[in-house]
């Protein structure tokens, strides 16, 4: 965590919550190699405090590609509440589409490849948001809703990046890991962010989740 995490979060609430985001992008990993068959490879979830203003340069720092993206955002509503975002570089989708074929056999439809291939980037990231938030949701006890997932452009440009969903001269919480396919060369990105009008509540949870396994 960066300085201005240590100064909302005690060293013992930091703790609970980087063992949460184990465990939830643990079971995301899990639900999508249940469905193409391929283990996936996660990187310790990395948690930081972001001051609005310094969201695009903080995406760009933290994503290790050039050039254009595909970015799966979708928004979920609850006490714990705002932005996934699932970043790949641009070319992943035709290495995700294969592993998605050699598994369920997508080369049998009769569909265009281009529209197939946005298809199974927002599988994916049904698959991974939707295992990661509900897993969060679950261990902390809250109940999410979410709004349809988007696929914001082809060829996305970092430098476009929107900005989460906080307010002016506020900050947000992100939440980010970085994934790879074992099986092929493909590397991704999950930010969730949260703002800051989450973060009474997320101590609390933090907190309850705790005594239940004392």
């Amino acid at each position: 965590m960066n300085v201005l995490a240590d100064t909302l979060f005690a060293s013992e609430e930091k703790d609970i919550l980087q063992e949460v985001m184990n465990i939830a992008f643990g079971q995301a990993s899990a639900d999508l190699a249940e469905v193409i068959d391929i283990f996936v490879i996660l990187s310790v979830p990395d948690i930081q405090v972001v001051r609005d203003c310094d969201l695009p340069d903080y995406f760009r720092q933290e994503i290790s590609c050039s050039g254009s993206v595909h970015i799966i955002e979708q928004s979920f509503l609850g006490k714990f509440s705002g932005q996934a975002l699932l970043i790949f570089p641009s070319g992943a989708e035709k290495d995700l589409l294969k592993l998605f074929n050699s598994n369920n056999e997508l080369g049998q439809i009769d569909i265009d490849i281009d529209t197939l291939e946005q298809e199974t980037l927002m599988e994916v990231g049904n698959i991974l948001i939707g295992a990661c938030i509900g897993k969060i949701a679950e261990l902390l006890q809250d109940i999410v809703t979410y709004d349809p997932p988007r696929l914001l452009a082809q060829d996305f440009s970092l430098q476009q990046a929107s900005c989460a969903p906080v307010a002016k001269g506020s900050f947000a919480i992100s939440i980010r890991t970085v994934f790879r396919f074992e099986q092929q060369n493909v590397e991704g990105y999950l930010f969730l962010i949260t703002n800051q009008h989450s973060i009474t509540w997320l101590k609390k949870a933090l907190h309850a989740f705790l005594e239940a396994y004392e």
